[in-house]
């Protein structure tokens, strides 16, 4: 059998995607919970990484180690860098990027990582699924799009900060685990795509915009994710 395998880093984005599954099961390994049921009459496996780049290596790892997994999906909250997204917005990478691995003194670009490159591609028939569903999905009350995820291990809260990555990567959201779940799938080839719903822009007191918003972009994830397993 090989699963849908969901990684989300946050208690909150857990729960909402497990109100949409059937027959859950739970497996423990390690001190990780590995949830696996249906959605839709896929088979999917859910798990929580913890925040952080490292969290989320290490828990996509595990989940390809011990599962058979036909892809990866990430899904979360993020904070908008694009200025022309807002609160409850959806992105859906096309690729991912480190926005705080820095070698640059060896004469590589920023965000460059040895045996990987400047970027992770998000697998591109999945980017065109979901692409063919939003075409046909009803009107909604926010914006879906095709956009850059950059990754840090930083709850990005400076404007400037905000500002310098999306001139330098052209990124839509920052978020602190995506491009590492890319990063793990790239090397061990598994198709992966990333879904980030806008919970904050960074202010310099986005911290409370994230919590009030949390859930709503918890539930939106989960909401797109359900739609794709039909």
């Amino acid at each position: 059998m090989k699963y849908i395998g969901i990684v989300v880093a946050m208690d909150e984005e857990r729960e909402e995607i497990l109100e949409l599954m059937t027959n859950v099961q739970v497996k423990q390994i390690y001190n990780l919970r590995f949830l696996t049921g249906k959605i839709n009459n896929r088979d999917c496996i859910l798990i929580k990484s913890g925040v952080g780049k490292v969290n989320a290596a290490r828990t996509t790892q595990v989940l390809l180690d011990n599962f058979e997994v036909e892809f990866v999906i990430n899904a979360g909250a993020a904070g908008a860098v694009n200025y022309l997204l807002n609160i409850g917005d959806i992105v859906i990478a096309k690729h991912v990027v480190q926005h705080d691995f820095d070698i640059t003194a060896f004469g590589h670009s920023k965000g460059y990582i040895t045996g990987v490159g400047d970027k992770v591609q998000c697998d591109l028939g999945l980017v065109s699924a979901f692409e063919n569903m939003l075409k046909n999905m009803p009107e909604l009350s926010y914006n879906i799009k095709l956009g850059i995820v950059a990754s840090g291990d930083i709850f990005c809260t400076s404007i400037d900060m905000k500002n310098k990555i999306n001139s330098k990567f052209n990124a839509d959201v920052v978020d602190m685990e995506c491009a590492a779940v890319g990063q793990v799938c790239y090397l061990d080839s598994i198709p992966f795509i990333s879904i980030r719903c806008i919970s904050d822009v960074p202010d310099g007191q986005n911290e409370k915009t994230f919590d009030d918003n949390l859930k709503l972009a918890s539930k939106r994830c989960a909401k797109l994710i359900y739609d794709f397993c039909k």
